[in-house]
């Protein structure tokens, strides 16, 4: 195997839930692309990689100083997931029309990892005007940490702080939970 191809494999190795086999495959398809092909695959990643950040306000990932969700949606309510992957899990359902918040990450004592080290100060700072937060985290440890964290900050600012309901189960993921059950979670949240 060519040294290249090899270097292309471990590339694609790096990627998450890709195991050796579905990097040679990736590879080879790179290999057997024509030439325009492969072009349009690296300048799609380029753009991706130079144009897509942070917005300023939510975390999400947008093009725009702040994301249009920012600009245009109801501002009472704040949804507080981990990752901006977690927004996209919401958007599915079509149903909320409130604010995201993207803390990018959840409390973690073990690993050192405190509420300086996820946007919780950009959180408090956005709370202005704002009647309730729905803390949307995993239902793991670290989620349900954070989330306690998140109730005993914001509820003596006499803001209504609420978590989503338990039909993503223990150990879940917002990500990957189908759109019924992320709807029925979130309709049936609970006041912390």
């Amino acid at each position: 195997m060519s040294d290249a191809l090899v270097r292309l494999i471990a590339s694609f190795r790096k990627l998450p839930s890709v195991g050796l086999k579905t990097a040679m495959r990736y590879a080879y398809k790179i290999v057997e692309m024509s030439t325009p092909e492969v072009h349009e695959f690296i300048a799609a990643i380029n753009e991706a990689k130079n144009t897509i950040h942070f917005c300023k306000e939510c975390g999400n990932y947008t093009e725009l100083d702040v994301c249009e969700r920012c600009q245009t949606a109801e501002k009472h309510t704040i949804c507080v997931v981990k990752d901006p992957r977690d927004i996209s899990a919401f958007e599915k359902m079509g149903t909320y029309n409130g604010l995201y918040h993207a803390l990018h990450g959840t409390l973690d004592f073990q690993k050192g990892i405190t509420a300086e080290q996820i946007r919780v100060k950009e959180l408090i700072q956005r709370l202005t005007n704002v009647s309730e937060v729905i803390v949307a985290t995993n239902p793991d440890i670290g989620g349900e940490l954070t989330a306690a964290y998140l109730a005993q900050l914001i509820k003596p600012l006499g803001i209504k702080v609420t978590r989503l309901a338990h039909g993503i189960p223990m150990g879940g993921e917002v990500e990957y939970a189908d759109e019924l059950t992320l709807s029925r979670a979130l309709s049936d949240r609970k006041e912390m």
